[in-house]
């Protein structure tokens, strides 16, 4: 299984970002490979409209089962992301990467 967490680094230590599709990173983590890879999301700050959906573009790309995020997505982001069937998870903006898997794992996230 493929988790995405929206994040403000890229590690395991880093903080998870509130915000969806202004994220810094994205981070995905393979829970059978064991394995953490990053995509740098910072280029999209500059965009003045679609950051959620080009941020939901880039998520499909990566393929994961479950994003795990702060605040959840907006409008047009999240009416994206529902067609996918991706499972989002919500409330994990002040924790970092670590402890929003963890939240996960004990079933303490939202589901959105």
């Amino acid at each position: 299984m493929k988790i995405a967490f929206t994040t403000k680094g890229t590690t395991w230590d880093a903080a998870t970002d509130p915000r969806f599709g202004r994220t810094e990173y994205i981070l995905v983590y393979d829970t059978e490979t064991n394995e953490l890879m990053s995509y740098d999301n910072r280029a999209i700050a500059n965009e003045a409209h679609g950051a959620g959906p080009q941020t939901a573009q880039k998520l499909f790309e990566m393929n994961p089962d479950i994003l795990i995020t702060g605040n959840g997505p907006g409008g047009n982001a999240a009416a994206v992301l529902e067609k996918s069937g991706l499972k989002i998870y919500i409330g994990a903006g002040e924790m970092t990467v670590k402890d929003a898997y963890e939240a996960y794992k004990n079933g303490n996230l939202k589901e959105f």
